[in-house]
């Protein structure tokens, strides 16, 4: 994802940085987890999330709790009941070549002192999924979520045969003690029923899905369990909630149990015994992975003891006991047929390879983002170029570079074009920036996108209101900025021409089904607090964290528009780039009118903030949060959060300014930093009688 300079420049550099690739990351981890639609590679995804590392690393008074790096990944759906998981669903850190995987190898070897015993496992490109069996009987299967609450799918995943109802009874003389038992693993479909799915969809008419793990994910989340069943999907089991729940000593004793009580367990297994052996297992994979009968991305390496799991313990998002070995992204070639421009929410215009669909990594590719013109300079890229693309399990691949030794005589070079696309107005490339961007108001790609974004999950949330719907919205020129959504009613939405017509000829339309129900979203829409509405608007370089803060800060969209760059500027995480994009998109007399528009639609536009409903006691408190904080059943995320409503700020570092150490279980070396510098230790029930009271505990 290119350099990063940021490592070697100033405070402010890097905290702009960090800035922007939480936001990515978190769009990004959205739209993998709740949508099931990924944007970008893993590979990219994967250099994003290292580059964030590296750079908070190298600027430790930068981290916070709410960095992606800090936490697990995901997000819950709202179509399904919660479901807590019994212990929390970790991610795993990846080793993206040998030498990050020998580092992984040195640390254990440094932990334990000489080189111990570890169990090598494909890594399944599916969904995960927890499976809770009350004295042997599946009682609930739910999805991985946020890493502590899932989605309950059990009727669905009782559709799905290799799951067993009821464990085996050979299985059950290795379960350690009765009750509740929660075993984990991933939701996969095979290659070969992927291809018929896609086949089927396409004679219908219907959109196919990318690729095994999107369609295992969406055949999991189906609200009509009788679909699941119709799609046949399978598990590998390979982890469990608590290893104490069984008579096992670790993980490749833990397999064997697994498949004697007759979960699917992958057979491709192996306990080794020195870094040759992994260094081998990962080769002999990657060289199998096109024969397998189901898509895989990588090697999971897992210290095989319990007990020197628990003795390394976990990061704050993963544990230290295991590692992904990532494979190195599949590469293809193909013909360049064409480069087409794209227009985004906020005018930016962005080059597209329209490509000879080509199969990567199990999906067909027909098309890859360029970027930016630089980029399609940089890289020489001319139409009719046979080009090198590479994909990680993506939706949209990166294009490496043409394949110079094949370029034909008559292959183009090519230019941004100096008219938008969309409404041929001219369009202009700002001093210091890479993107170029259309700069008319009326243009319909705009209005499509910036729509499209207000009604989507992170922003307003208008359930329904697809992709689909919005074109033909604004194709029949009813529906113009986010404000005409608040006009529309169930009679005019249900007579909406839907762009197509049905066996008979006829034109199909929205219908009285649908459209009662979308307008009732659009109406739940209106309660949504400030700091969603804020980032809806899409105002440049405002993501969901950014928005957050400005209406935590300034509590109602008044004074957001009153207030002045300085203003703005100075709200932690803002800074001036943000603060003069906000202040500029304020000034804007065409968004002024739709702001008030907005708020005589009945929008609430103010910010409800929890801070608001408590006494502000631990204002100039800072805490840190280590260890697990299993009696309350709270993630630290959480208790930050409620540490935050009562004033307080949270570090992710102990230095002598912390005021207070919250130590959880297997509280590490944050603990002992704090006892050295002395800084006060709270436990767990320090912590909830602090939370319930909003007072310190007397000294």
């Amino acid at each position: 994802m290119g350099d990063t300079p940021s490592l070697f420049g100033g405070e402010d550099e890097a905290r702009e940085r960090i800035a922007a690739l939480r936001r990515e990351i978190e769009h990004h981890t959205y739209l993998y987890y709740a949508k099931d639609a990924p944007e970008i590679s893993d590979a990219a995804f994967d250099s994003l999330m290292h580059e964030l590392r590296t750079l908070e690393a190298a600027h430790p008074l930068l981290i916070d709790p709410s960095s992606p790096t800090q936490r697990v990944g995901g997000y819950v759906g709202e179509q399904f009941a919660p479901a807590q998981h019994e212990r929390r669903m970790y991610s795993l850190d990846n080793a993206m070549d040998f030498a990050e995987l020998g580092a992984w190898m040195d640390r254990v070897e440094e932990h334990f002192g000489r080189f111990v015993p570890v169990a090598c496992e494909l890594k399944i490109d599916g969904s995960g999924i927890a499976l809770t069996y009350d004295n042997g009987v599946l009682s609930r299967a739910a999805t991985r979520g946020d890493g502590t609450t899932g989605e309950d799918v059990t009727a669905n995943v009782r559709t799905v045969k290799d799951v067993p109802l009821r464990l085996f009874s050979q299985g059950m003389e290795g379960v350690a003690r009765e009750g509740s038992l929660e075993v984990r693993g991933e939701v996969y479909m095979p290659k070969a029923s992927f291809e018929g799915l896609n086949e089927a969809a396409r004679e219908l008419g219907k959109a196919a899905f990318a690729n095994p793990r999107n369609a295992a994910a969406g055949s999991l989340r189906q609200k009509d369990a009788s679909v699941t069943a119709g799609r046949d999907l399978s598990t590998f089991i390979y982890a469990i909630a608590d290893e104490r729940a069984i008579h096992a000593t670790g993980q490749c004793e833990m397999l064997q149990w697994m498949a004697q009580a007759g979960l699917h367990v992958n057979p491709d297994v192996q306990l080794c015994h020195t870094r040759e052996e992994v260094l081998a297992f990962c080769e002999r994979a990657l060289q199998r992975r096109g024969e397998l009968p189901y898509e895989i991305d990588g090697v999971v390496v897992k210290v095989d003891a319990f007990a020197r799991q628990a003795a390394m313990g976990y990061t704050a998002r993963a544990p230290r006991w295991a590692i992904a070995y990532k494979f190195p992204p599949e590469e293809k070639t193909t013909l360049l047929r064409d480069i087409t421009v794209q227009v985004g929410r906020t005018g930016a215009l962005t080059p597209v390879a329209e490509l000879e669909p080509v199969v990567v990594a199990g999906s067909t590719v027909a098309r890859a983002t360029l970027h930016n013109e630089d980029e399609v300079q940089r890289k020489d890229v001319r139409i009719g170029d046979t080009v090198i693309i590479r994909k990680a399990g993506d939706v949209i691949p990166e294009v490496l570079g043409p394949v110079a030794s094949l370029r034909p005589a008559d292959a183009r070079p090519w230019a941004m074009p100096a008219a938008c696309p969309s409404c041929n107005s001219p369009v202009i490339r700002e001093e210091g920036e890479v993107a170029y961007r259309c700069i008319s108001i009326d243009c319909p790609a705009q209005a499509f996108e910036r729509l499209a974004h207000w009604a989507s999950r992170g922003a307003m949330d208008i359930d329904g209101m697809g992709d689909e719907i919005i074109r033909r919205l604004v194709e029949e020129g009813r529906v113009s900025d986010v404000a005409d959504f608040y006009t529309l009613d169930a009679d005019e939405l249900a007579r909406l021409d839907m762009g197509r017509v049905n066996k008979e000829g006829e034109a199909v339309r929205l219908g009285g089904v649908v459209a009662p129900k979308l307008v009732a979203r659009i109406e739940e829409s209106k309660q949504r607090p400030l700091a969603r509405v804020l980032f809806g608007l899409g105002i440049r370089h405002v993501g969901k964290t950014v928005a957050e803060g400005v209406a935590d800060a300034l509590g109602s969209i008044d004074a957001v528009m009153e207030a002045s760059e300085e203003d703005l500027a100075a709200i932690e995480g803002v800074g001036p780039k943000i603060a003069q994009s906000i202040a500029a998109f304020m000034r804007t007399p065409d968004n002024r009118a739709v702001i008030e528009r907005l708020r005589e639609r009945g929008l609430s536009l103010q910010q409800q903030r929890a801070a608001d409903q408590r006494p502000q006691t631990l204002i100039g408190l800072t805490f840190v949060l280590t260890g697990t904080l299993s009696a309350s059943g709270m993630s630290r995320d959480e208790a930050g959060a409620a540490l935050k409503a009562l004033g307080a700020k949270v570090s992710s570092s102990v230095s002598k300014k912390t005021s207070y150490v919250v130590a959880g279980e297997a509280a590490g070396s944050k603990r002992d930093k704090a006892e050295a510098l002395g800084v006060p230790v709270l436990g767990e029930a320090e912590l909830l009688a602090l939370l319930e009271t909003g007072e310190l505990p007397s000294e």
